[in-house]
Parts: C-alpha cells; structure tokens; sequence
C-alpha cells in the first residue's frame, strides 16, 4: 500500500529547513544476530507507518514513523525531531503499474538524480533512520530492471550518504523478488517487507526464500480486503475494530516477539486515517481523529502497559439479525432492525453515530488514493442509540451500514456491514 496522505496528514506550516549533524546509523551482526545501531546504542524499531499525531507516537512507547515519500519531508522531520522519533524516509520510485518504463534508461537516470536531490536534502537530519527505496515495486510488475534501479539509487545512497542504511519494500514476499533482490541489489542493506493477514508467518518465510540479511516489516495491519471473505456481489467484509486488535496483538506476539536474529523491528499501518475500501479499514484512527482499540493494542505492545482509559470494545454488529459474513440482502424501502453491543471497560456511558454508504466503486491497488463515497441521509432515525431501525434505499445496490460507538474520551468503536439491495 501506498498512502497517499503523507501531505495530509500533518498540519503543515512553513518551516525553514536548516541541515544538522546526522546521528550515525548501521547494521551490526553478532553471533549471528542482526542490530540496528543508533549513535551506537541498539535500536529496535517500534514504528507508526504515517505521520500524523507523532506526539502520540512518542507517548504510546513508539520510536520512529516512516513515509511512502520525501513530499513535505521537512514538517516530518521537523516533527520527529521535535518528539523524539526517527524517520524511515520513502524515497519515491516510479511503478511499472503506473507506466514508468524500466528499459527507458534516459528517464531511469533522470529518476536517478532526482532522488538524489532528495538524498542530499535531508541525509545529515539527525531524526532519519535510514532510507527505504521505493515501495512494493514488486506489485503488478514484469521487468526485473526495476531492480538495477534500486541497486543505483541504493549505490548513489552509499556515495553520498555514508550514515544510513538502504532498504526497499516488498508487498508480501515471494522467492522470485528475493532471488532477484539477492542476485541483484547487493548495495541494498535492509529488506522491508508490507504484509497482513501473514504477518506471522514472515519470519518463516524469510528463511524459506533465503534471505538471511535483517528485515523490517515495513507495513502491518488488519486483514487485507484482498484477503477477507467476500459478498456474492464482491464486497469483502471488513473486521471490526476489536476484532483488528484482536489480530494486531496475536499476529505481532507470535511473529516479531519471536525473531530474535533478524527482525528489526516494524511500522504499524496505518498511524492516521484514509479511504481505502472503506474509511475505516485500515486506519487506526477515524476521521474525527478517535482512536480505536487497535491503538490501545499498539501502546501495550510498545510500552507493555495499557492505556488507563481503554477504547469500547464492540461484541456484535447484526442486521435484520445477520452478521457481515452472511451475506444480507434486503428489499427496497423495507425498514429493518440494527443492534450493535458495545462494552466500554471503563464504563464510560457511550454515544452512537450511524451511517450508510453505498459501496465504494473507486477500487484501486498497492493503496492509490481512492475517493470516499457519499453518505446516504435520512434513512437511519436522527440520535439513534445503539438499536434503530434502517429504511433500506430505494434504488437496487450494494451499500454498508456503519457504527461508531464513542466513550467521551477521544476512543471508539467500529464496525461495518456490507448488505445488497434487491426487489422480489
């Protein structure tokens, strides 16, 4: 995935950019163990993918956010200095999916000098932690070219930048881009990898394919809406917040908290909020900027304590009686029961906001901004608690039906329910 809110994300001000002494960062193996090494004292990344709210990063246990890009790099850098955290920059290299044409060697070596404008831009920051070259290269692609790019943009890296390691990041991990990465790229130090649902099998899997250098998991979250159970009309059916945290903190426990050799550390996704399916899959925060349970799962993870005041806990979603996976059809203009149960564990008296879209048909890949679908008025009852009632649209269709359970204290739960439309 690719977000593409690196802009957005931050409340951007001017700021005056002014280079500083770099913190000196390498790679170091002892008896077969791989270490990030920072100002020489060991560094395991506990990393937000995304940059908004840094100070939550630092006050949650984590230590360093990355980017996809070096678009508005400053404010990232300027923020991360500013809270204690480190910057995996993305350095911005064109997708053959999205027409860049790695046999054109007049434009790979413009792409060259470009990113190296980047590079000595913002290489003495003492907030940067290293450099990840490109991300999921490997998605949609045929020309194995792209990875003599990598292997000069990472050359260039070294030349110029002798402080930080190169990394580039992989959707998923498959042994034809490890071989290729192996045979090709030797100047790349670090693998990073963007992985879902098969988060815990990465460690296997990195010894499988061979690659025994260290990694980084670059990207981690919820269940893919590639790898979800699908609607006969083709709507993948999205985890509730509890059930994400619920998956978050296992998948974390049974991969990371057990590769001791070449695990790095990671970059939860996605540390803000975008469009992506749905306006809630993959963000650990809503638009209103609430945090989910997921976030209460990633302090403990980072920080091995709990938040005093813990994010509602969502038990059932359930529509004319039926859950998400069962695949609701309702007829037009018929009104129908919603309940959802909640549990707050600080019972805090909680606050219920509904919402109904129609299905999202802007679908893009590798996390290309997506448009969110308008919210549909006047169906669900106004001040509606956590029972209502839902006027089902006229018009024949695919639609959801959102919950947000609020505490009072900037947490909240969600949840959705993909439902079809269609006349006798």
């Amino acid at each position: 995935m690719k977000p593409y809110l690196t802009l957005t994300l931050l409340a951007l001000t001017t700021v005056t950019y002014a280079q500083t002494k770099p913190v000196k960062v390498e790679v170091k193996q002892t008896n077969g163990r791989y270490e990030l090494l920072r100002g020489g004292q060991p560094y395991f990344i506990k990393g937000a993918g995304g940059g908004q709210f840094p100070e939550r990063v630092k006050a949650y246990g984590g230590n360093s956010i990355r980017t996809w890009t070096t678009q508005g790099g400053e404010q990232v850098l300027a923020e991360a200095n500013k809270n204690g955290l480190t910057v995996m920059m993305g350095l911005d290299v064109v997708r053959e999916r999205h027409g860049f044409d790695y046999n054109d060697s007049t434009a790979v070596a413009e792409q060259l000098q470009r990113l190296r404008a980047d590079v000595m831009k913002y290489k003495d920051d003492p907030a940067l932690l290293f450099w990840g070259i490109g991300n999921e290269l490997n998605l949609e692609y045929k020309n194995p070219k792209v990875w003599d790019a990598v292997q000069q943009i990472a050359q260039m890296i070294h030349e110029v930048d002798p402080n930080h390691p190169t990394s580039t990041v992989l959707a998923g991990l498959n042994q034809a881009e490890v071989d290729y990465i192996k045979a090709r790229c030797p100047a790349v130090d670090i693998l990073s990898i963007n992985t879902y649902a098969g988060l815990a099998a990465i460690p296997q899997q990195v010894r499988t394919t061979g690659w025994t250098g260290p990694y980084v998991v670059a990207e981690w979250g919820p269940t893919g809406h590639w790898e979800s159970p699908v609607t006969p009309w083709k709507a993948s059916v999205e985890e509730t917040s509890s059930q994400k945290a619920a998956v978050y903190k296992s998948r974390y426990e049974a991969s990371v908290a057990k590769d001791k050799t070449q695990c790095l550390g990671t970059y939860v996704f996605l540390w803000g909020q975008k469009q992506e399916r749905t306006p809630t899959w993959y963000g650990l925060f809503t638009e209103d900027g609430k945090e989910s349970e997921v976030v209460d799962v990633m302090q403990y993870l980072w920080s091995g304590k709990w938040p005093k005041n813990r994010a509602p806990h969502l038990d059932s979603f359930r529509l004319d009686g039926k859950l998400a996976t069962d695949s609701v059809y309702l007829e037009p203009n018929r009104s129908y029961t919603a309940l959802v149960t909640v549990k707050d564990p600080n019972k805090d008296p909680l606050t219920y906001r509904w919402e109904l879209l129609p299905e999202s048909t802007d679908l893009k890949s590798g996390g290309d901004r997506e448009s969110r679908p308008a919210a549909i008025p006047d169906l669900i009852p106004a001040n509606a608690k956590n029972q209502t009632t839902l006027k089902a649209p006229a018009q024949e269709g695919a639609y959801r039906l959102f919950i947000y359970a609020y505490d009072g204290h900037d947490n909240v739960a969600t949840a959705n329910i993909p439902f079809y439309v269609k006349g006798k």
